[in-house]
């Protein structure tokens, strides 16, 4: 998983609120298990005008050009400006995939559903919770100026506006530390591996029939 410490991004304010898991990503694509491939079509029913499938050319499909990322000044965004209860709906991890996959590092919302915020962490993402009229401004902001740049500073629990205004987000200290270090669960778990080593060299001394001897 890629560390995230500070960063810096144009952003794309999308005025919904409520956005649901398979608004994200469809249930139709949700066939593979990888974490990658996902990006075209990320948001597919607001982004297309045509019904996607899987394995279609998403390069050669008709695009949506009242949808904010198909908008040529909100092109390589990486900070996605959301409204309250985004995430919402299902539990599948294949929405942070294809938020990834497209090119967001970070979320900023009033809230977010449960099980999606916990799975950002899992995958790389941050998903920044700031008070309501914060994100009033922040829109405002992104709507009026064609360029509009946020820097997120993880380590400081930050987020600055060009104009050098900067808002304090809190996370918890164990996400953040995984994030900071870009570790998911697995890798949170390897930190330990000469603990499990030792632990499994003991093992086998003490109850050498777990691991088969004897047979």
């Amino acid at each position: 998983m890629r560390a995230f410490t500070q960063h810096q991004g144009i952003v794309a304010p999308m005025d919904r609120s409520n956005v649901d898991t398979d608004m994200i990503i469809p249930k139709q694509f949700l066939k593979s298990i990888k974490r990658t491939g996902f990006g075209p079509n990320l948001f597919d029913e607001l982004r297309y005008l045509d019904e996607g499938k899987p394995d279609q050319d998403s390069s050669q499909r008709p695009l949506n050009p009242d949808f904010v990322l198909n908008q040529p000044r909100y092109k390589g965004a990486s900070v996605l400006l959301a409204r309250s209860n985004f995430g919402c709906g299902s539990s599948r991890e294949h929405a942070p995939w294809a938020l990834d996959d497209y090119g967001f590092r970070v979320i900023i919302a009033p809230s977010f559903a449960d099980i999606f915020y916990n799975n950002c962490f899992k995958n790389g993402l941050l998903p920044i919770v700031l008070e309501e009229k914060i994100v009033d401004k922040l829109f405002q902001e992104a709507e009026a100026s064609e360029g509009y740049k946020l820097t997120v500073d993880l380590e400081a629990k930050t987020v600055a506006t060009p104009s050098g205004e900067s808002f304090g987000f809190d996370v918890d200290d164990f996400r953040r530390h995984c994030l900071l270090h870009g570790l998911d669960d697995i890798g949170v778990t390897l930190e330990d591996a000469e603990l499990i080593k030792s632990y499994e060299d003991q093992r086998r001394q003490t109850a050498p029939w777990l691991f088969g001897a004897g047979r």
